[in-house]
């Protein structure tokens, strides 16, 4: 692994990834992928991959509570990091002054290559681990994909938490690759019950406090010089408040 000269060099930034089956496109690309790799950003970093191993459907946001409550004690600051979505222009910027003020949307509606709306906050969300505590992390009540950011946004505007957003990015929409096999892996969009109506709704009751989970095993990572750790974890479900966690 090279040496570089850490920009925060007391500061460690934890990436968090959720994942139903483990994927690696964050640590090792195809040979023609010109991305920008973790280690040229100058940020001391680890990764911890949690890989959802129940039978329920996908819940991103449970996985992402569950691998802050495991998180080593000396991280500073969280990158809540989507698999799939991978920064090819250098100038981005993952350094712990982003977070100084609050939260800090690295893949901003003005550069990802997909989603623009103005309260999108998906994608790469940078955050201190106190900003994250005081949130109470994310619902537990999304189970298949989407709109867990969009509570979490919620969340953060309760706070009065101001979000900041990369500036004087000149690549628009081609800052980031958006690497997703829509045949590989199909998303869960289905909408059981009630479950597109409570979806738009601010969660008071669940979060990082309250997610239920176990960590069955984990193992230690070391994919091209980038230290991790890999848990699978089983996610509980909790049917009288969300019947829609599995499937009809």
């Amino acid at each position: 692994m090279a040496s570089y000269h850490w920009l925060t060099p007391s500061r460690l930034l934890i990436f968090i990834l959720a994942f139903s089956i483990i994927s690696f496109i964050l640590f090792s690309l195809s040979d023609d992928c010109t991305c920008a790799t973790i280690d040229t950003l100058m940020v001391k970093h680890k990764f911890y991959v949690i890989n959802q191993i129940d039978t329920h459907r996908f819940n991103r946001a449970s996985l992402l509570n569950a691998g802050f409550k495991e998180l080593s004690e000396d991280c500073s600051y969280i990158a809540l990091h989507d698999v799939d979505l991978l920064p090819r222009n250098p100038a981005i910027s993952y350094h712990y002054d982003n977070v100084l003020n609050g939260p800090h949307h690295v893949s901003s509606p003005e550069l990802h290559p997909k989603y623009d709306y103005s309260k999108f906050i998906g994608g790469i969300m940078l955050m201190t681990c106190e900003q994250f505590q005081k949130l109470n992390g994310l619902s537990n009540r999304f189970w298949g994909w989407g709109r867990e950011d969009d509570e979490l946004y919620m969340r953060i505007q309760e706070a009065n938490m101001k979000i900041s957003r990369p500036e004087e990015i000149s690549t628009g929409r081609k800052t980031f690759y958006h690497i997703h096999d829509k045949k590989k892996r199909k998303r869960d969009v289905k909408r059981l019950g009630n479950q597109h109506k409570e979806s738009f709704k601010r969660d008071p009751e669940t979060g990082l406090d309250n997610v239920q989970y176990s960590v069955r095993s984990t193992q230690e990572l070391s994919v091209n010089g980038a230290e991790g750790i890999l848990l699978h974890v089983m996610i509980e479900c909790d049917v009288t408040i969300t019947p829609w966690c599995d499937d009809a």
